[in-house]
């Protein structure tokens, strides 16, 4: 192979590889261009979500509204737009409203947003979505179109009503029922429902707060001079009661220590009539016991004095025998003598009127009587 040749083929490989990689960028291109082209006339597997509703247009006019799913579509400009059913929640804040009696108020509100969900009653509601696709499609157009609605709504409801009932009491839930109110009717015209509306804050003025604590103060400091006198009309009562309490209760402890004395002293009296009687009847019982003794000693003596008559009866008759027979006498006294003396016995005989002298002897000696 001659150099020349070598060379000319080693040179055809780059050019070949070249021309293909040049065909596949146009291809490439062309594929772009005609996607480009065609992209407004389909649409593939595009998805709507549960929480979405989707409208179908074809050459910008509504063809459907249909809820999640997966939609194919074929055509000259079609397309599926979706937007969300989520409550958008929104705060919209006036810092100036005018009151009926010309209080500058700030006021603020805050609530849930809803667009219109997929539902038989909203679909035509729906279809008139071109006029306000931003507002569906983009919360920052939906918000503000919820602050120009509101503004228009609390001027409205704050202008029609004086300062007091826009800030003070029940009448600040009244102030919320009317914004809801208004705010809704405004919103109804584009498919939009507003709920769970509050009344978050209402700003005052620094003159209008300065004069508000004054009136707050004022009416505070009534309030408490009238608190402070039925506290001490209360307390005046409760002393009353309590003195009047602390009377009865010392007037029925001397009713009930009177009482008590009373039934003591009854209660002695018979004491005393039950002792005078006990003591009258003891003094009767020893009256009577000491008649019965004296009629019992009467008795006794009587029958003592009779058994003594008894007793003396013979010793009378003996002495009577001895009285009368002088020689018998004598003889019972011999014989009373005689029976006395016993065989141990010892007479000394003296002269009448001589005293014996016993002389008693020692050593066994038997008394002797000294004969003169």
């Amino acid at each position: 192979m001659k150099p020349g040749e070598m060379f000319s083929g080693r040179s055809l490989k780059p050019s070949f590889a070249a021309g293909w990689l040049t065909a596949i960028v146009i291809t490439f291109v062309i594929l772009l261009i005609a996607l480009f082209i065609l992209k407004p006339h389909w649409y593939l597997f595009k998805r709507v979500n549960p929480d979405q509703v989707g409208i179908k247009t074809r050459g910008g006019q509504i063809t459907g509204v249909v809820p999640a799913g997966m939609y194919s579509d074929i055509g000259l400009f079609v397309n599926l737009d979706t937007y969300s059913t989520l409550a958008y929640q929104f705060s919209t804040t006036d810092p100036e409203v005018i009151t009926q009696d010309n209080q500058r108020l700030g006021v603020t509100v805050s609530g849930s947003a809803f667009r219109p969900a997929y539902s038989t009653s909203e679909v035509d509601l729906i279809r008139q979505w071109t006029k306000y696709r931003n507002i569906y499609t983009n919360d920052t157009s939906l918000q503000r179109v919820l602050d120009d609605l509101s503004f228009q709504a609390m001027k409205v409801c704050v202008g029609n009503k004086p300062f007091q009932d826009s800030v003070i009491g029940s009448d600040r839930d009244s102030l919320r029922k009317c914004i809801d109110d208004e705010l809704n009717s405004l919103t109804e015209n584009y498919g939009i429902t507003v709920t769970n509306l509050t009344v978050p804050n209402v700003a005052l003025s620094p003159e209008v707060q300065a004069l508000l604590d004054a009136i707050t103060k004022s009416r505070l400091e009534t309030e408490k001079a009238a608190q402070d006198k039925l506290k001490a009309d209360a307390e005046g009562l409760a002393r009353k009661a309590q003195q009047e309490a602390d009377i009865r209760v010392e007037q029925s402890k001397i009713q009930e220590e009177t009482k008590q004395q009373t039934i003591l002293a009854k209660l002695n009296e018979e004491k005393l009539m039950a002792q005078q009687k006990v003591i009258e009847a003891e003094k009767a019982n020893a009256l009577l016991s000491a008649q019965k003794d004296l009629e019992i000693n009467k008795a006794m003596a009587t029958a003592a004095a009779e058994k003594a008559k008894a007793d003396l009866a013979k010793d009378m008759a003996t002495a009577s025998i001895f009285s009368n027979n002088p020689v018998y006498s004598s003889y019972m006294i011999a014989l009373a003598n005689a029976s006395a003396i016993k065989d141990t016995d010892k007479f000394i005989f003296t002269p009448e009127g001589v005293f014996p002298q016993l002389v008693f002897g020692s050593n066994g000696l038997t008394p002797v009587v000294p004969i003169k």
